[in-house]
């Protein structure tokens, strides 16, 4: 016996959507709003600030230094 419908809310709209087998577009409410997310993520919406890698030629920490010679 399957318990109750679990309802979460819509990513994109924030409007309730079941989340189980009968909603092919979960955890979306509809394909419009999975069809809008799809698109922010291909348009680069998304995006995690990164910090700026260190230029391994700057020196002044070792990391473009070569390794010391051995006596």
């Amino acid at each position: 016996m399957p318990g109750p419908e679990r309802r979460v809310p819509c990513p994109t709209c924030g409007a309730p959507a079941l989340y189980g087998p009968a909603n092919p577009w979960r955890p979306f409410c509809g394909e419009r709003c999975r069809s809008v997310d799809l698109g922010a993520w291909a348009s680069e919406r998304f995006r995690l600030p990164a910090a700026t890698p260190p230029d391994p030629g700057a020196g002044g920490d070792g990391a473009g230094d070569a390794p010391a010679a051995r006596h």
